[in-house]
Order: C-alpha cells, then sequence, then structure tokens
C-alpha cells in the first residue's frame, strides 16, 4: 500500500510544481509531433500528474478495502487515472482556448449606456462614467446640448481613446 500511497502523494506533488514550472514539461517535447499532433496536450504536467495521483490514491484504496492484492489495485487504479488524466486535459483546454483573447476596441464603446460625471456644456467637453469589457471608465464627453450631471447618455462616437461623442437618453 505504501507504494500507491507514494503515487499519489508524488501526483500531488507533481501537481503543485506544474503551477511553479507552468509549461516546463510542453517545452521539452515542443519540438516531438507525435503522431501528428494526435496527442497534443496529453503530455503536459498537470494531465500526468492527474492520472499518477489518483492511480495512486485509488490503487491505495482498493488494496486496503478489498483483498484483490496489488495487480487487482493496479487494474482498478489505471481507469480511475485516464479518467482523471483525461478530465485534467479537457480543463486545461477549456480554459486555454475559452476567450478571444481581443483587446476591447474604441468601437465597442458606441452605443453604451453611461452617467454624466462632471457636467457637459454645450458644444464642450464633460466627462461621463461608462462600462468598457465590464470595467467602469471615465472619459472626457462632448455634447452638441448641454447634459446635467448624473443625466444618462449613450455614446454616439468615439472621438479618442479617452474621448467620447454622447446624446441625451430621452425619457
Amino acid at each position: 500500500m505504501a507504494w500507491f500511497l507514494g503515487l499519489g502523494i508524488a501526483g500531488v506533488v507533481l501537481l503543485a510544481l506544474s503551477f511553479v514550472l507552468d509549461g516546463l514539461l510542453e517545452g521539452l517535447f515542443d519540438g516531438v509531433s507525435v503522431l501528428d499532433g494526435l496527442v497534443d496536450g496529453l503530455l503536459s504536467l498537470p494531465v500526468i500528474a492527474g492520472f499518477t495521483a489518483m492511480f495512486g490514491f485509488s490503487g491505495a484504496i482498493v488494496l486496503g478495502t478489498t483483498g484483490t492484492g496489488a495487480l487487482g489495485a493496479a487494474l482498478a487504479g489505471v481507469p480511475a487515472g485516464v479518467l482523471t488524466g483525461w478530465f485534467a486535459y479537457r480543463l486545461s483546454r477549456a480554459l486555454m482556448d475559452g476567450s478571444s483573447g481581443t483587446a476591447p476596441r474604441d468601437e465597442d464603446l458606441i452605443g453604451v449606456s453611461g452617467s454624466v460625471v462632471t457636467a457637459i456644456p454645450a458644444g464642450g467637453y464633460g466627462e461621463v462614467l461608462v462600462r468598457r469589457a465590464g470595467q467602469p471608465v471615465k472619459l472626457s464627453a462632448k455634447c452638441q446640448v448641454a447634459v446635467a450631471r448624473g443625466a444618462e447618455v449613450w455614446v454616439e462616437q468615439a472621438l479618442s481613446q479617452s474621448a467620447v461623442s454622447v446624446r441625451p437618453v430621452e425619457r
């Protein structure tokens, strides 16, 4: 049972090291093309660590609770390790492919509503608070008509990185 527990503990330590040594094992196998990329990502540290930990702990549980012996414990630990390794692979792929990675653009502000922070004089500049990519951003704002502080406005045009043209919301 000590061998299986040792493998389980080694897998957990390897998983912890995978956070610290992120990408080290992937860098070692970067130039190797195995089956034309069929197993791409399967030789990652989290996958190997998940397999090793689950194989060891499952083997120890089976060995401690049944009388099957080391061979039976290993036969029970392999499917559990493979399932955990597959789950780690799918989870890491989902995390890496989850977002587009594109930065928000000025054009993304068009049509967004905001509120006036500093009153906007007719034809002059004031300040508005809008949300860009979910974050509140204070921008300089220009409007053709005077807009009081606290009024709701819509962004019509992005004038620059820090300035927009707005129009008041009609109610």
